[in-house]
């Protein structure tokens, strides 16, 4: 895969010493570092103390900050949840972990009905800082219980913010100003790419952040602001929009076919930075989306409303979607769903058509 995808280098300064990390590695030293500096936040989930999680993501932190302050809670999504607003209201700042995104479901009430309007209901009397994070998406062979991608519901919910980053260097970053952010915020985690970018391919050898350039991570505190969107590739034939995964799988796709697309990694859904948006479409005049989630009600049908909108006397070619389909994720059929190089490519070909 190309390097194409390039470290920001605003958020931290050059001074700032720096290590190799892949995703989970990166999370795992944002929340450290966020415990270190704040008594007040709290790690809690289904085995994320003492084992660390399925993923390791919090591995070693109840051996540095206590019991107390990192600890396993019983399989009940709805009352993770709701312990963690009710901490969050009375001051204190969890981030509560749901162990895969797929179980996020019985936590709605909770998340949509309190933590979301919370702020609203008191009259900002009372917040919700809470940081729900969860592995989400596919191409790790989990069939229909482990591979759904359910942003685009949150999205829909006003008064919870919706975070996936592509990178370890943004997920550390992004992950702390989730953290500080007072109001209640969804971290979506890409476990296809927890080890190592993913080019779509799967059957060719995995990589791993450690030769990426954006796998060089600073090893104390910065952030990235939520609601901007980072430009991983300019360009002037076409914009794509896309977010986790699919960053990596379309700037594979991208600089295999040599297009001069330019690729608009939305790192935050909500708050969306539409100016970055409106501006690559206006430059370009093309526009394709690509996300995992199923295609109805898909959080790309939102961005190309908005491009339709904002754009539509720029547009030289109708706006394309590639996404998963509206099945239950298969699991024999993983890659025929998986947004992959052969169905952007084929996308690519059909916008680019009467260029």
């Amino acid at each position: 895969m190309s390097d194409m995808i390039e470290t920001p280098e605003s958020e931290a300064t050059d001074a700032e010493p720096t290590t190799r990390m892949n995703m989970i590695q990166a999370i795992n030293s944002a929340m450290d570092i966020m415990m270190e500096r704040d008594p007040d936040v709290i790690v809690m989930g289904e085995d994320v103390g003492y084992f660390g999680g399925v993923f390791r993501a919090t591995a070693g932190l109840q051996a540095k900050h206590g019991k107390t302050r990192v600890f396993d809670t019983p399989i009940t999504e709805c009352g993770i949840i709701g312990v963690a607003v009710g901490m969050g209201a009375y001051g204190l700042r969890p981030v509560p972990e749901i162990q895969f995104a797929d179980y996020i479901y019985p936590a709605l009430d909770q998340l949509v009905s309190e933590a979301a309007r919370l702020r609203y209901r008191s009259a900002g009397e009372f917040t919700s800082p809470i940081t729900v994070r969860s592995p989400f998406g596919g191409g790790i062979f989990g069939g229909q219980t482990h591979s759904q991608s359910p942003e685009g519901l949150f999205t829909h919910m006003s008064g919870i913010k919706t975070v996936i980053p592509s990178t370890p260097y943004d997920a550390k970053g992004l992950l702390i100003a989730a953290i500080e952010d007072n109001d209640p915020t969804l971290f979506f985690e890409p476990k296809r790419i927890y080890n190592g970018p993913f080019d779509g391919y799967w059957d060719r050898p995995s990589q791993n952040w450690s030769k990426h350039p954006a796998g060089e991570v600073p090893t104390g505190y910065y952030k990235i602001e939520l609601g901007k969107a980072k430009i991983v590739r300019a360009g002037e034939a076409l914009t794509i929009l896309a977010y986790g995964t699919m960053v990596h799988v379309c700037a594979a796709v991208v600089a295999e076919a040599g297009i001069d697309a330019e690729i608009v990694d939305l790192r935050t859904l909500v708050p969306l930075d539409i100016e970055t948006i409106e501006a690559s479409v206006k430059k370009t005049g093309r526009c394709m989306i690509v996300h995992e989630a199923t295609r109805t009600s898909g959080f790309g049908a939102e961005l190309s409303a908005i491009v339709q909108e904002r754009c539509f006397y720029h547009l030289e070619a109708p706006i394309e979607r590639v996404t998963g389909f509206d099945t239950p994720y298969p699991h024999s059929l993983e890659w025929a769903y998986f947004p992959g190089p052969v169905r952007i490519g084929e996308a690519l070909k059909k916008i680019m058509k009467d260029a």
